[in-house]
């Protein structure tokens, strides 16, 4: 839940009010003053003084009724508050309105409107009666979009007007929020992948300090370490403050890969392959973090969402929680990349033994088919998950040869020790989650992974 910041409308420059007032002359306005120029104009022709008098109300009227709305100094302060302010695809927020007549004088009629991105639904608007000196009024709307991303919400507008309607005066507020709409993800089965280790188990502690002094591995001071910790010889060396490690579980890591690239995917939309990467993908994250694993976020450009862990990692349980949320907003925001390559994504992974490697990607070519088959090498093994045709367009026929093509590629996956899972987009990510589990339980081919990680593998189109 947050709070956009109090918003102040006050205006002090009586000639820009006024040129904005007359602009803002409503069509009753303009047409009290177009009435009142044509009955003076007849009553001249016709030498009628009443209808000059006539004339002359209807015109004045307007001007008087601008004149007493920009003498009137209204101060009123707005704040927004969302509730929640991060919501999933295809979930209602909820916005609430709060505005306050801080002057010492009695507000007329006033009408809210509130700036909202057309994805979100109609502009909310609000009509408010008279608002009493310190007063105020709470209105809420609700929002809800099928699309994940950032959305502003705001300013927030009111619109002034006089008691008969003549003219309306708009000033807007300063502050705006953003609403945060994650992607979909779904709960998966806890079911144990191929060659995956818990991720806390027996036998993954590490002492990094367990003889004596030549045997620490020290580093840098963060703010909140023990100065007891300090290692004054290591200082001395280093030139900069070096504390020891101190003894740690060692956690299960898990990259999960996604697949940005544009040539990659058919279609658009909230339906598409692409989307129903994003979602799998965040689903597997969170399922993983969930069951303690150190879960690092990687695209195919080679970008990772920074972890606090080591090496990009999310690494204790708070520091966990706070990585889930920075992914999660991530992957609201992600788009395609105009890149055509996995191999930044492989140099990542080339670095070391990344554990459980989950991928999610699109059509592959047969260079970037060798080039996935290569990220094999460097991870505890892996699953790929792989839509029946690749090159298909969804509802429609595979090309001439597509099955024959996608099988050589699958054989190639399945060769350098992907264990494959073929999926169809749009298709629940649990069931085939389930499916991955039962097929690690199987023996692996002489070419398969004896420790496999898991990976997420799709041509979708």
């Amino acid at each position: 839940m947050t709070s956009g910041g109090p918003a102040t409308m006050d205006d002090a420059d009586d000639k820009g009010r006024l040129r904005a007032a007359l602009s803002g002359l409503t069509t009753r306005g303009r047409s009290f003053l177009a009435a009142g120029a044509a009955a003076a104009v007849c009553a001249y022709a016709l030498g009628q003084p009443d209808l000059l008098r006539v004339g002359l109300l209807l015109a004045v009227l307007p001007l008087v009724c601008v004149v007493a709305l920009v003498r009137t100094r209204y101060r009123v302060t707005g704040t927004r508050r969302l509730s929640p302010s991060r919501v999933p695809a295809g979930t209602e927020a909820r916005v609430h309105l709060r505005v306050e007549n801080v002057a010492r004088l009695p507000t007329g009629l006033l009408m809210l409107q509130d700036r909202v991105p057309y994805v979100l639904g109609p502009r909310p608007r609000f009509v408010l009666d008279r608002v009493e000196a310190g007063g105020l009024r709470e209105v809420s709307y609700r929002v809800r979009s099928d699309l994940r991303g950032r959305y502003p919400l705001g300013p927030l507008q009111l619109r002034l007007t006089d008691p008969f309607g003549m003219c309306e005066l708009t000033r807007s507020f300063s502050t705006y929020d953003t609403l945060v709409v994650l992607p979909r993800t779904e709960p998966l089965p806890p079911v144990r992948l191929a060659g995956e280790a818990s991720g806390y188990g027996e036998g993954r502690r590490r002492s990094l300090a367990l003889a004596g002094d030549d045997d620490v591995i020290p580093r840098g001071y963060r703010h909140g370490d023990d100065l007891r910790r300090v290692h004054w010889r290591s200082t001395a060396r280093y030139g900069e403050l070096m504390v020891r490690r101190e003894e740690q579980p060692q956690r299960a890591r898990c990259t999960v890969l996604l697949d940005t690239r544009r040539i990659a995917y058919r279609g658009t939309g909230p339906d598409s392959a692409f989307e129903w990467a994003v979602s799998a993908a965040a689903s597997a994250a969170a399922h993983m973090l969930e069951r303690g694993f150190a879960v690092r976020l990687l695209t195919d450009d080679g970008t990772a969402v920074p972890g606090e862990g080591e090496e990009g990692f999310a690494g204790s349980t708070q520091e966990a929680a706070d990585f889930a949320g920075l992914m999660m907003e991530t992957l609201a925001v992600v788009g395609h990349s105009d890149g055509g390559s996995l191999s930044r994504a492989h140099d990542v992974l080339r670095g070391g033994n990344e554990g459980l490697l989950i991928a999610f990607l699109g059509d592959l070519d047969e260079e970037q088919a060798a080039v996935v088959a290569r990220m094999r090498q460097r991870s505890g093994g892996a699953v790929a998950f792989v839509l029946s045709s690749m090159g298909r367009e969804r509802g429609g026929a595979a090309p001439v040869g597509a099955d024959t093509v996608s099988e050589r590629r699958l054989r190639l996956l399945r060769e350098s020790g992907w264990t494959v899972v073929e999926v169809t987009p749009g298709t629940g990510l649990a069931g085939y989650w389930q499916q991955a589990g039962q097929q690690g339980l199987a023996p692996q081919s002489a070419a398969g992974t004896a420790d496999g990680t898991t990976g997420f593998f799709g041509g979708w189109s």
